[in-house]
């Protein structure tokens, strides 16, 4: 929803600032006043392109900035996050501001929530946010998607539609899988190329124990004469038959020290250490020994390592890999050939898939379809019935459902609709979008979504100049549809008619005053007091004479 708008230096406005809740709100003022600039400057805070003419006169830029909450826009929050550009407010409310700068050299900047963004981006967020109606080009319902949209939500045919999608990509992704297996062309060559690959690899023990062992054998046989001298020397220093060695010193000590340690019995504590140091050097001689023998000096079995070695290094350059790499592309290969020797059987298989998902596709399509049918038959009469009391008699509204010419696959369905609206008796139903009167635009608009009772998801709908061209009992009708418009969304009327206005839930007035020769327009929320004044003015032009203020006033009273 629409919570605040703020203009500075556009066109005639220096500073004006308009905070906004749910219901209907209409502005009014006299003509020439720039009431529609407010229309204006949500359609360019929606993307649509700027000149230098909307900066006020004297003034170097234009800044807009429009405020809206979004916990009745899941889908302008959705975008915002997937985009990352989502802000919280107090409460951690999700929040959204739109800001835009027109320079007076006709250069513009965007932003929302602060960080920069282009008008595509503009365009797609405030499609989320804001639909505006009447002499506009930015207007959603001019859309055939939007119409789409709306029909869909009208008909609630979420599910049928979901099924359709889902039917649609799973067809398409066998399609893919298929055209990657075509374009493969004749793959004998490719097999042979990959089966001398993958016979090359296999006779090398590549898994990663294997490669850690080879490297270790490796490098204890490089060092096998300098182990075998260590070994020897360390055995003779520790355990050696001729001359001192560790093992009778350390009898020796253990001797002089049990011949005294009756006299201090702590001693006898070193003693058990020095059993059990005993028992692992005794234990280190025996792993050394072992560790000696298991070393030899086999000039043929270095050779060997080596030469496997060297087979290992030159597979990983031939494959651009390193040598520890060469086991996942042992694998890998094997994987190719298993898909390149059964690509002849998938593609048959393939063939039969693609048809079985083509044909649920078409019949989940025909299910939305005949529920479209139904939505279109229901929507049209509703809406017809609705553009006559809106001062359209005779007018037709019509949704045209044709079938999509091929018989292929789509997410959006197997038919593609369009609004059409004939204005009066007799003439043909023509294109929504090429509606010329902007009045009647706006009235078919409005009858379009009071039938459909906001549907669609966008929470915030502004009408410009709706109820142009009518008068009397059909603008009390117009109000009282935008009112029961704004039970379920946010409205915005620009109106000139006092019955119109009456409708509102709160109303704005537009004026304009002259000041040192430079005309400026001021905005202004109206009491109750002030409302009645300002009907009345709508009512009787110039002079307010006491019967045209009892008018405002029953007007007033009427709404309740």
């Amino acid at each position: 929803m629409l919570a605040h708008l703020s203009l500075k230096q556009f066109a005639v406005v220096s500073a004006a600032e308009l905070s906004f809740g749910p219901g209907l709100t209409v502005i009014s003022g006299e003509t020439g006043a720039g009431k529609s600039l407010l229309v204006d400057a949500l359609g360019l805070l929606s993307g649509l392109r700027a000149d230098s003419g909307v900066v006020r006169h004297g003034a170097d830029r234009a800044e807009l900035v429009a405020d809206f909450t979004l916990d009745d826009a899941p889908q302008a929050a959705d975008w915002l996050r997937d985009n990352e550009l989502d802000e919280t407010g107090d409460g951690d409310a999700p929040v959204c501001q739109i800001r835009r700068v027109i320079r007076a050299d006709g250069g513009s900047r965007a932003w929302v929530n602060g960080r920069p963004v282009t008008l595509g981006q503009l365009g797609e967020l405030a499609g989320r946010l804001v639909e505006i109606h009447g002499q506009h080009e930015h207007q959603a319902l001019m859309a055939k998607a939007s119409q789409l949209t709306l029909l869909d939500a009208y008909g609630r045919t979420d599910a049928a539609r979901g099924a359709v999608e889902a039917a649609a990509r799973a067809w398409s992704a066998l399609l893919r899988e298929r055209d990657t297996l075509m374009a493969q062309g004749d793959v004998s060559d490719r097999i042979g190329w990959l089966e001398h690959q993958h016979r090359e690899l296999e006779r090398e023990a590549l898994d990663p124990e294997a490669l850690v062992k080879l490297t270790a054998d490796h490098r204890r046989h490089a060092h096998a004469a300098g182990l075998i001298a260590a070994c020897e020397a360390a055995f003779a220093r520790i355990g050696g038959d001729e001359g001192p060695s560790l093992t009778r010193t350390l009898q020796q000590v253990r001797g002089e020290l049990q011949r005294v340690t009756e006299h201090e019995p702590r001693l006898g504590e070193v003693d058990s250490m020095l059993d059990n140091a005993a028992i692992q050097i005794d234990e280190a001689l025996v792993l050394l020994d072992r560790v000696r023998d298991d070393l030899d000096l086999d000039p043929s079995a270095f050779e060997q390592i080596e030469s496997r070695i060297g087979r290992l290094h030159e597979l990983a350059r031939k494959h651009r890999i390193a040598p520890e790499q060469l086991a996942a592309t042992r694998d890998g290969i094997a994987a190719e050939l298993e898909m390149l020797r059964g690509a002849g059987v998938r593609l048959e298989t393939l063939d039969l898939e693609i048809e079985t998902a083509r044909k649920g596709w078409r019949k989940a399509a025909d299910v939305l379809g005949k529920a479209r049918r139904d939505a279109a038959k229901s929507l049209s009469s509703k809406t017809t019935e609705l553009i006559g009391e809106l001062g359209m008699g005779g007018g037709r509204f019509d949704v045209a459902i044709e079938p999509l010419e091929e018989d292929r696959p789509d997410p959006n369905g197997g038919e593609r609709i369009e609004f059409l609206v004939a204005a009066n008796p007799g003439q043909p139903a023509r294109a929504l979008r090429k509606v010329a009167s902007g009045g009647e635009l706006s009235r078919i608009s409005l009858a379009i979504e009071v039938a459909a009772f906001g549907m669609d998801a966008v929470p915030t709908m502004v009408f410009d100049e709706v109820d142009s061209g009518i008068g009397g009992a059909v603008a009390e009708i117009v109000g009282q549809k935008l009112r029961a418009l704004g039970a379920s969304r946010q409205v915005l009327c620009v109106t000139h008619l006092a019955q119109v206005a009456a409708q509102g839930h709160a109303h704005y007035r537009v004026s304009k005053a002259a000041s040192e020769g430079v005309t400026q327009s001021a905005v202004q929320v109206l009491a109750a007091k002030q409302r009645e004044e300002e009907l009345a003015r709508m009512l009787g032009g110039v002079e307010l004479t006491k019967e045209v203020r009892a008018a405002a006033k029953r007007l007033l009273a009427d709404v309740g």
